[in-house]
């Protein structure tokens, strides 16, 4: 009954962002809006209330990092052979689009709705690793492919400024550090963390183009299969294969079915590729989530 409620929720809201859109309340300037509270202050607040005051050895470990880069390695490899058929400019988008997941809008938040703080405090982490990982590979393959005279180096000067990631070395330092932070501000970051969930999933609601049709969805058959299902199946095998322990493992693998990334259209756009393919595959791979999430929650919660 607990994973029917979290799923009920989150169609709720995910719901609430399409219909607003419609009907012209959630407009572009109010989703912008929206989406900079989300990511400039629900989610820094969630990650550091995540890991501020946990040790290092509680968060990272070889285990956690060599499986991570071992099943990201994977799903590129066989994302780039099933779509190796395709024109470039689909090709890349679809390899991209295969891994790239929402951790941070939808993974780190579900995860600390679901699965508990220390849960979160790994999603945390997972989620500085994963954005370093998928961002380089992402602007990588979409320049080389596409022929974008964009500068990666660029790209990845912007990444290093993102609020996230300063806020998981702001919470990953000051533990290090010892420093205190006044019980007030703890109790504030708390109550922000909490918005964070529902501001994603409103975010991702307004952000999605629902006009499609039976024929164009077949199209992204081989990333919704890759990205919520391929991705947490292997992440499963092998973190235990690894020998992760219980807490972390269910982050991982939720962490690493969540849906392809909304970001991915905006870097589609930046650095070339087929952006309708792109917005089409954000749109499926988030629906057919809301399933494969709460299968995931139930098993491991």
């Amino acid at each position: 009954m607990a994973v029917l409620g979290q799923l009920g929720y989150m169609l709720a809201f995910l719901a609430a962002g399409v219909g607003l859109r419609r009907v012209g309340v959630l407009d572009d300037e109010r989703t912008d809006l929206l989406t900079a509270l989300a990511f400039y202050v629900a989610l820094p607040a969630l990650v550091f209330a995540s890991t501020y005051g946990r040790p290092l050895g509680e968060l990272v470990s070889p285990a956690l990092l060599i499986g991570f880069w071992a099943v990201l390695a994977s799903t590129v490899g066989l994302s780039w052979l099933l779509n190796r058929g395709r024109g470039d400019a689909r090709k890349s988008v679809a390899v991209v689009q295969s891994y790239h997941g929402n951790m941070g809008f939808l993974g780190l938040p579900l995860v600390a709705a679901t699965l508990g703080g220390d849960a979160a405090a790994v999603a945390s982490v997972i989620l500085g690793v994963g954005s370093l990982s998928f961002v380089f590979i992402t602007v990588f393959l979409l320049i080389r492919l596409n022929d974008s005279d964009a500068s990666l180096v660029g790209e990845l000067r912007e990444l290093l400024t993102n609020p996230v990631l300063l806020a998981l070395a702001a919470g990953i330092g000051a533990s290090l550090a010892g420093v205190g932070v006044p019980a007030a501000v703890l109790a504030g970051m708390d109550a922000l963390s909490a918005l964070a969930l529902p501001l994603a999933l409103l975010c991702i609601g307004g952000t999605l183009d629902t006009d499609l049709s039976l024929g164009s969805v077949r199209e992204s058959a081989s990333i919704v299969a890759l990205k919520v299902v391929w991705m947490p199946a292997l992440a499963w095998a092998v973190f235990s294969a690894l020998g992760l322990g219980p807490t972390a493992l269910a982050a991982a693998v939720v962490m690493l079915g969540v849906p392809t990334a909304v970001s991915t259209y905006v870097y589609t756009n930046e650095l070339g590729g087929d952006a309708a393919f792109a917005s089409l595959n954000v749109f499926v791979t988030t629906v057919a989530s809301l399933g494969t999430l709460s299968v995931l929650v139930w098993l491991f919660g």
